[in-house]
């Protein structure tokens, strides 16, 4: 029997690898792949065959053969034991095994997640759609895919959907305290759920036997509505069958905080389904950032399955997609990153260990302002430059041009395993840019715009997984070479740019921001082509700017900052960086205040008539205070959030997220550094520090917000923009 259809879920089971197909009519398939996970083990000739005898008389379901893979950093064949498993699920014990039969065995392809292993033997991803040959007992006897991870126009899947969310502000984690009716929508079809007539579980459990539902979308269903759910059947004694695949439990991960470039972050459980899908876009980078269509781009390229790759970093995804290229080249992949930093002396050190290049903005008001910018800058210069782990400082070719600064070399003879994974996804976005160029307005529009912004993650991942400690393809060596580079083509677009008669305002390491009287998008043009030219990489004229304002930081006015700016382009479209509506933690009202004060500032085109666009903006920020007097802000909008650095028993000092986290403690809540708290300000300058905020989910009637404290924050926000009218002497 054939099958067409798309992969919709696939995970290990001691058959082989399930596999769910959905095909175009929405029937569900549930078909086993036999399949043989292998890893590589290498050691003495002796060791090796010590290890080779023991293990074929040990167990049947597993064999063993000698054969050679490539070492990453020696370049030649190693001879390695290679050690299949018939059972999939019975890896990780096979390798624990070895690891305790010859401590001093190296081990390679051991720890890789068994579900793209899987994708890269059989060619298929998650959402390819593939032609299936299947016996009477669903075993696939051949599978052929007949897609491709690099289509910029395919066919998804035909999912039904079920959304799950509480009612109320769903911004705030339901955990703190408020919760409110379960509402189910499917197909448009909306059901509230509460717990007054029945149970609300014996009602949703009716609802997905109803729907069967190929995805669940929820809004807080990791770590809120599915647990709270399960406990409710558990307490009833009912069968609440998430999963499709009725034999498997519920997955439920731990949740944790950890630390990530300086900052305390909170990773919440997890609930994964097997046989449909569940995601959650509150636990969800990329759903919450690209939606679902830049999801799904996601999990085609990195063969992640689609669970996974929503709740999982967007470094991982390149990392496994790095990982493919080797695992195709023969590469062998360690479980631990081997390769050592290479030593150097402090002053080498103190050279190398630096980042991309910035010159401060010029402050003030200009006009008739391009941005110049090399598109995908760090992965182009991966391709462009040949950099990567094992071209850097490589043994093969010590004479071969040098690293601008650091006298590094990178080989000719091979082309780096990151290089050749970035440059057909350097190649699609620029594709998708192309047809976001050529349409108008669209649905298929918006969809690219996803899909697009999904690889963009992908891409700046790239290269900071290169100078990631734990990176097993990674080197600090060839993150400090790609930082050379980019300084170094930094300033050849500044002196290329100021040869020519241009000014520049601001250059912030892959962006350039010039000026020149008169000048016009020709000339600009010109301007990105001889900087091209010079630099051997692509660059282009992102945007022509009637004005930007470039301002100074908050602390010292004349100061400047690279990222704290606004700016209005010629067809009207607004940049904004620093500001507060960009800020997660900004009150919705300050937030919705000073986005209605730019789409006003976007109608000028100069400086006169911004001066006068200023005036009539300020009657918004008037007409936001007369709100705030009245009383009759509504107190979802003045809701601010803070990330928590520590406990709340362990803050020293009474800050008003502290205050907020330890009212909820107080309730019974437990937080967790890398949590978000949401609070509103009832009195900032109180003397007793309980009476200076109220956590949100504690608010009751009675309370009153700090009328001026609410109005500060407002005028806070509108100061950047009469900034620079009073004076024009500070415009450039």
């Amino acid at each position: 029997m054939r099958l067409q259809g798309w992969i919709l879920d696939l995970y290990p089971s001691r058959q082989g690898m399930t596999l769910w197909l959905i095909d175009a009519n929405q029937r569900r398939h549930r078909l086993i792949d036999p399949f043989s996970p292998a890893f590589y083990v290498h050691g003495s000739p002796s060791g090796l065959r010590r290890l080779q005898e023991v293990l074929t008389t040990r167990d049947e379901a597993v064999t063993c053969r000698l054969t050679e893979r490539t070492d990453l950093w020696q370049n030649k064949a190693l001879k390695v034991l290679q050690v299949s498993v018939q059972h999939p699920t019975k890896l990780n014990s096979w390798v624990r095994w070895v690891h305790r039969f010859g401590p001093r065995l190296q081990l390679y392809n051991s720890d890789l997640m068994l579900a793209p292993l899987y994708c890269w033997e059989r060619r298929v991803f998650p959402f390819a759609q593939v032609e299936a040959e299947v016996d009477k007992e669903g075993l696939v006897r051949a599978l052929e895919c007949q897609d491709s991870e690099w289509a910029l126009d395919y066919t998804l899947p035909p999912l039904k959907v079920m959304q799950l969310r509480l009612e109320g502000f769903t911004e705030v984690n339901p955990r703190h305290g408020r919760r409110g009716a379960l509402e189910v929508e499917v197909e448009d079809n909306c059901s509230v759920i509460e717990d007054s007539s029945e149970p609300a579980v014996v009602t949703f459990h009716r609802l997905l036997q109803q729907h069967d539902p190929d995805l669940i979308l929820t809004e807080w269903g990791d770590s809120t509505i599915l647990p709270l759910l399960r406990q409710q059947a558990r307490r009833l004694n009912l069968p609440l069958e998430l999963n499709r695949d009725a034999g498997l439990p519920v997955q439920q991960s731990r949740s944790r905080s950890f630390m990530s470039y300086g900052r305390i972050l909170f990773k919440d459980s997890a609930t994964t389904l097997y046989g449909r899908l569940h995601v959650d876009v509150n636990n969800s980078f990329i759903a919450d950032h690209c939606e679902q269509e830049g999801l799904w781009e996601l999990a085609r390229l990195t063969k992640l399955p689609v669970q996974y790759a929503a709740r999982t970093t967007t470094g991982t995804g390149i990392s496994y997609m790095q990982m493919e290229v080797a695992y195709r080249d023969g590469v062998l992949i360690p479980e631990q990153k081997s390769e050592p930093e290479d030593f150097k002396h402090p002053d080498q050190l103190l050279l190398a260990d630096r980042g991309g290049l910035v010159f401060p903005p010029v402050l003030g008001f200009h006009e008739n302002v391009a941005e110049l910018d090399f598109p995908s800058q760090f992965p182009s210069i991966m391709v462009h430059f040949n950099v990567s782990a094992e071209t850097v400082n490589c043994r093969c070719c010590p004479e071969s041009p040098r690293i601008p600064e650091l006298g590094y070399h990178i080989c000719r003879r091979r082309k780096g395993i990151v290089g050749r994974t970035v440059a057909p996804l350097i190649q699609k976005r620029e594709q998708y840019k192309s047809l976001l160029n050529a349409l108008p307005p669209s649905s298929q529009r918006e969809t690219y715009k996803r899909r697009r912004e999904a690889q963009k993650w992908l891409l700046v991942c790239c290269f900071g997984y290169l100078g990631y400690k734990n990176a097993r393809l990674g080197k600090i060596e060839a993150h400090e070479s790609i930082n050379a580079i980019g300084r170094e083509q930094l300033l050849v677009a500044k002196e290329t740019a100021e040869q020519q008669g241009f000014r520049v305002l601001h250059a912030i390491v892959d962006s350039i921001y010039v000026q020149a009287q008169g000048a016009t998008r020709k000339d600009y043009e010109q301007l990105a082509l001889d900087i091209a030219e010079r630099t051997d990489l692509p660059i282009s004229l992102e945007a022509l700017y009637r004005y930007i304002v470039f301002l100074p930081s908050k602390q010292f006015a004349a100061v400047p900052v690279p990222n704290r700016f606004f700016a209005v382009s010629e067809e009207g479209q607004l940049k904004v960086r620093g500001l507060e509506c960009r800020r997660h933690d900004t009150a919705p009202l300050v937030a919705r205040m000073q986005r209605e004060v730019l789409a006003i500032l976007a109608e000028a085109h100069d400086y006169r008539h911004y001066c006068l666009k200023v005036e009539e903006a300020r009657e918004v920020l008037v007409r936001y205070r007369e709100r705030l007097e009245s009383g009759t802000a509504a107190v979802e909008d003045l809701v601010i959030s803070k990330r928590l650095t520590r406990p709340p028993r362990e803050y020293q000092k009474a800050s008003l997220p502290a205050i907020a986290a330890q009212q909820l403690y107080g309730c019974g809540v437990r937080l967790r550094p890398g949590q978000t708290v949401e609070y509103v300000i009832t009195d900032a300058e109180a003397v007793v520090p309980n009476d200076r905020v109220r956590a949100y989910t504690l608010w009751e009637g009675w309370f009153s917000y700090d009328r001026k404290k609410y109005r500060e924050l407002l005028q806070e926000a509108f100061d950047p923009f009469q900034h620079f009218v009073s004076s024009r002497a500070h415009t450039g």
